[in-house]
């Protein structure tokens, strides 16, 4: 089982209707108050890139929240990735 107290860095790709609906709006809100570093982006394909850093407990607390339903838009599917943490990140912003 992983220490859920080490910092890492998940990066997901929601796939869905999840563009011009106020997704990264909501995803910003959350990780802010999970108090996570990082961002959300448009990618040119419809998806959503969310890039998060934080303790592993955290990260997948918002997680849960992108697959929840509680988002705005559709969601149909989230791809994580997990990586060590590479820091140099302040806030979590829309871009």
């Amino acid at each position: 089982m992983a220490n859920t107290a080490e910092v890492v860095r998940l990066t997901a790709w929601v796939h869905g209707q999840v563009q011009g609906v106020g997704f990264r709006w909501s995803t910003r809100a959350k990780a802010l108050q999970l108090g996570l570093v990082g961002w959300a982006r448009n990618a040119v394909d419809g998806r959503v890139e969310v890039v998060a850093e934080g303790t592993r407990q955290l990260c997948e607390e918002l997680l849960t929240f992108l697959h929840s339903g509680d988002t705005p838009g559709q969601v149909t599917t989230v791809v994580e990735q997990w990586a060590a943490a590479k820091g140099g990140l302040s806030g979590f912003r829309e871009r």
